[in-house]
């Protein structure tokens, strides 16, 4: 079956989270969208936005150009989908269904297409540039079935994080099955080339922990189920990782983190707390970095994504924290806090802090910090991880300092730190 993967205008609203990749490659329980339509072996093609383009080209390069006329149907998938064992079984579902039941089936969520599995005729007829239409209008095509409420689709950044506590024990059970981890003690699971000094602690009373290949864990540490480790990823000595925590591939990891999301290349390498919060990739937070999760209210967190204020439902929201951004020793972040990418925080972040600035508002400085300063940082971050900087990477930045230009105030002064 052909599968097309397509962002929508709703993939906007995730911003800071969407800025520098599809949205089909944000992780979630361990997961990203992408890795279980890969799983679904068909004829991939993705739908981004423009300046993704060739980002895609690069860190996807198993997608294709074009849709194979020889396969009958196409399953549809919004690139906003929850990550969930959930979700991908109702995806097997409506694919299994496809031979049997000749009509569109098309699937909306909260006004949104969520899915559906439609001819491949109805594409490959017409130009890539249309199929964005193609899918807008799929629920007016003759002889098609819509249901309301299909599938769980992230909205606000906020939703990785809650969707992450919700979904990352079944997914976990589903790596588990996979048979690619070997079992260490009850309910915890380790890869190849694993690394474990001990003492460390293990507690799978409320889930599973799962250690993926080359992964080193250091003394004294404490691993509290859900929780997955990805490949490549160093946990300091004294680390206490629990309740939720999903880390991606190849970071550094300290201190205390609780119900969270890392991206892969993040460091959190020191002490500090970090809770319910969602950091993107290339991140680093200085020693002593702590955010809030919990009002002194004990209410409702709000979130303020621009001129929207959003209620999350629920106590207990950190922050989110875009690609490339850095804080410095000793941070504190406010409850229910946004940092745009590559932006440099000191001191206290007590409110959202834009994309490409210096903030330091605690000592009156805020100033903007142009795309040149954070590509030589890249360049930097890169080398140490043996990394080849691309000219799409260093080009991305540049798209994402233009996109992210509504965000800084005009009188902002430029106060660039030093290369």
């Amino acid at each position: 079956m052909n599968i097309i993967v397509f962002e929508d205008a709703g993939t906007e609203k995730l911003s800071p989270i969407s800025i520098g990749r599809p949205a089909y490659g944000i992780s979630c329980g361990s997961y990203r969208l992408v890795d279980w339509l890969r799983a679904f072996e068909g004829n991939l093609v993705g739908l981004v936005r423009p300046f993704l383009k060739s980002v895609q080209e690069f860190d996807y390069p198993d997608f294709q150009n074009e849709l194979d006329p020889e396969l009958k149907w196409t399953l549809v998938v919004n690139a906003r989908l929850a990550p969930s064992v959930a979700n991908v079984r109702r995806l097997q579902s409506i694919m299994g269904q496809a031979e049997s039941d000749q009509s569109i089936q098309v699937f909306h969520s909260e006004g949104a297409t969520s899915a559906a599995v439609v001819p491949t005729g109805l594409f490959v007829s017409s130009e890539m540039s249309s199929w964005h239409k193609i899918i807008d209008e799929l629920s007016l095509q003759p002889h098609s079935t819509v249901t309301e409420n299909g599938f769980k689709l992230f909205k606000y950044p906020h939703d990785v994080i809650m969707e992450n506590l919700e979904c990352i024990g079944e997914n976990l059970k589903h790596r588990v099955g996979l048979g690619r981890c070997e079992q260490l003690h009850k309910g915890v699971y380790v890869g190849q080339g694993v690394q474990i000094n001990d003492p460390v602690i293990f507690d799978s009373t409320h889930g599973p922990i799962v250690i993926d290949d080359e992964v080193k864990i250091g003394p004294f540490t404490f691993l509290r189920g859900p929780v997955y480790i990805g490949p490549k990823t160093r946990i300091s000595e004294h680390a206490s990782i629990k309740d939720g925590v999903s880390i991606s591939h190849t970071c550094k990891i300290g201190g205390e983190i609780e119900g969270c999301v890392l991206e892969a290349f993040t460091n959190k390498q020191h002490h500090g707390f970090l809770g319910h919060s969602y950091l993107g990739s290339w991140i680093n937070l200085g020693a002593g970095t702590c955010n809030s999760d919990l009002k002194n209210t004990y209410g409702i967190v709000n979130m303020q994504y621009g001129a929207e204020k959003v209620t999350t439902g629920t106590q207990f929201i950190g922050c989110v924290i875009g690609d490339y951004s850095k804080t410095a020793i000793n941070t504190c972040i406010f409850t229910g806090k946004t940092i745009g990418v590559a932006s440099m925080v000191y001191g206290f972040a007590t409110t959202n802090v834009p994309s490409f600035v210096n903030y330091a508002r605690t000592f009156g400085e805020v100033g903007d910090l142009p795309a040149e300063v954070i590509i030589t940082t890249q360049q930097r971050m890169f080398l140490r991880r043996n990394v080849v900087q691309r000219p799409c990477d260093i080009q991305l930045v540049h798209d994402m300092y233009k996109l992210t230009r509504h965000e800084r105030p005009d009188d902002l002064s430029s106060d660039p730190l030093s290369l």
